[in-house]
């Protein structure tokens, strides 16, 4: 299959055919879906590096992956980045995934991707407030897009940007009026790493929680810096030992929250009864564990999806500040939330009678 016969075939020129193929933003994007398709069911496929020299694109989008980070392993990672691959692969594009050793490594292999020409544009997952990968690819002049928003507490951010996320501090927030509404009285919050945006953001939304609960906030129930269950655990802890514990905990991960579940079960507190527990992600380990974690899960094949897609159209000409999109993460309820069975002060004297070793009684 020759390109004048796919244009023929098309009823359309030989140049309007090589420019909808190419992504020219003259084309409409009827038009290239029909070619599009129209080249795949024939059988086109044009030789990417001649395509490459006429166009200088490669049709190639990336992403670099911290392999340094504590929670590297998150399971959301496999969904999300077959969502990307699946994406591409409709627009007859590659995805490309790269690690870095740290995040000083990260800058070292954006920019020999950008020098050796191995992608047209990147993903940038797990923004933060202030983000050196934008910076270097906005001075490179290479598209991008972020998975998350960036630049908290400035003044529109986001001018020149596009980005995907989803609205975690909207769904804190429903994590805190719902506490509330099962009758708790104190609700703690464990916030992730603040040099994430995300963290801010999840922290908004517990505050904006309490404000619509009509509560009080007490700077002691807020915790911050956890994001592997170690650090979740480590802040669970420091929360069940203040003198006037709270009864619910909102975590703005699931892997902090799942670190919350050694604790108790050290304080012989029963989760969802004791002390009701709620995470945000929706990784898998929240149905395996016992009781299952209540938890707002996020789409992350859809994540994937949505953003290799919108910055293949962006590389086609499209202005980052059109192609911007906030979803909404969905309430998965388990058992590790409920109605308060203790008071704060019965669950301090609770905690102190099972540190001191007397575990006689749920009740004091």
């Amino acid at each position: 299959m020759k390109l004048d016969e796919l244009a023929d075939h098309l009823g359309l020129s030989k140049s309007t055919v090589s420019r909808a193929l190419n992504g020219y933003s003259d084309i409409s994007e009827s038009t290239r879906k029909r070619v599009e398709a129209t080249a795949r069911k024939m059988g086109y496929r044009p030789l990417s590096h001649a395509q490459a020299i006429r166009t200088g694109k490669v049709r190639a989008i990336a992403m670099v992956v911290n392999s340094g980070e504590p929670d590297r392993h998150n399971p959301f990672l496999q969904d999300f980045l077959a969502g990307a691959c699946e994406a591409a692969s409709a627009f007859d594009w590659t995805m490309t995934i790269s690690t870095a050793k740290s995040e000083k490594d990260m800058l070292n292999v954006l920019g020999r991707l950008v020098e050796e020409r191995k992608a047209d544009g990147f993903i940038l997952p797990r923004t933060e407030v202030e983000d050196a990968r934008i910076e270097y690819l906005r001075a490179s002049n290479v598209p991008f897009i972020l998975y998350g928003r960036t630049g908290y507490g400035q003044t529109d951010p986001d001018s020149d940007t596009s980005w995907f996320d989803i609205s975690g501090e909207a769904a804190i927030c429903s994590a805190v009026t719902r506490l509330r509404a099962f009758g708790h009285s104190r609700i703690g919050f464990v916030g992730s790493d603040p040099k994430f945006n995300y963290s801010h953001l999840r922290r908004e939304g517990y505050l904006e929680g309490l404000k619509a609960a009509e509560m009080p906030v007490d700077p002691e129930l807020i915790r911050e810096g956890a994001r592997s269950r170690d650090e979740g655990a480590t802040q669970a802890r420091a929360l069940l030992e203040l003198d006037h514990p709270p009864t619910g905990i909102v975590f703005a991960t699931d892997l902090a929250a799942l670190g919350s579940y050694s604790v108790c079960a050290e304080f012989g507190l029963q989760i969802g009864q004791d002390v009701s527990i709620l995470g945000y992600d929706g990784i898998p380990e929240c149905q395996y564990v016992s009781p299952g974690l209540t938890t707002f899960s996020v789409d992350s094949k859809r994540a994937g999806e949505r953003l290799a897609e919108m910055l293949i159209r962006q590389t086609r000409g499209e202005a980052p500040e059109g192609l911007r999109e906030l979803g909404q993460a969905e309430l998965v309820e388990r058992k590790s939330d409920g109605p308060p069975r203790l008071t704060p002060e019965e669950l301090a004297h609770k905690v102190t009678q099972l540190k001191n070793g007397n575990r006689g009684g749920d009740r004091p």
